[in-house]
């Protein structure tokens, strides 16, 4: 149902998009903090929506199929964004677009999965991937509007080196269990 508590958190992610992409844009220390502090929001419903349905039994179609493209949407409105505002420049650029592409690749590769009925389980280490991202955009969302004590900037840009890292190799794991599928089915129909 739409308007489950779980759905409507799932929801409110993807409203927030806007208003985030607005605070990054003009850019002062002010709205770089506001601007976290409406991440961490998002961050925060992404693991309530879940954990929310599951132990309200709430779980819908619609809740899966939402959730993931809520995550996306915010993932890639933000890398975008920070390539826009010169917070991700550079060679900083190239685990970006890897996290893009992996994006890209995992959901065309679950939509074909599906279509088969084949489950393609979130790994541990795809879990990780998403935490280190999840905190690396953060401190790049901040970026020099930070302490001067604390390099955020750093701290941001390697995040997102090791998430790139990570991306590309949950990726490639993604993409041969995928492969065995569409192999096999090949192979089976001849």
């Amino acid at each position: 149902m739409l308007t489950s508590l779980p759905n409507l958190l799932t929801l409110s992610r993807i409203a927030a998009i806007p208003l985030l992409l607005v605070l990054i844009y003009f850019d002062t220390p002010l709205l770089r903090w506001l601007a976290l502090a409406g991440y961490i929001l998002a961050c925060i419903t992404d693991y309530f929506d879940g954990y929310l349905a599951r132990h309200r039994n709430e779980v819908s179609p619609l809740g899966r199929f939402l959730d993931p493209i809520a995550d996306k949407l915010l993932v890639a409105s933000l890398i975008v964004m920070l390539v826009a505002t010169q917070q991700i420049a550079g060679l900083l650029v190239i685990p970006a677009i890897i996290i893009l592409a992996r994006e890209i690749l995992v959901s065309g590769l679950r939509e074909y999965l599906a279509e088969i009925k084949v489950s393609v389980p979130v790994t541990k280490l795809a879990k990780w991937k998403t935490s280190i991202q999840m905190l690396a955009l953060g401190f790049l969302i901040v970026g020099d509007a930070g302490p001067a004590v604390i390099p955020v900037q750093f701290i941001g840009e390697a995040g997102l080196w090791i998430a790139g890292v990570l991306t590309a190799i949950t990726g490639y794991d993604y993409l041969a269990r995928g492969l065995k599928h569409m192999v096999g089915e090949e192979s089976g129909s001849r």
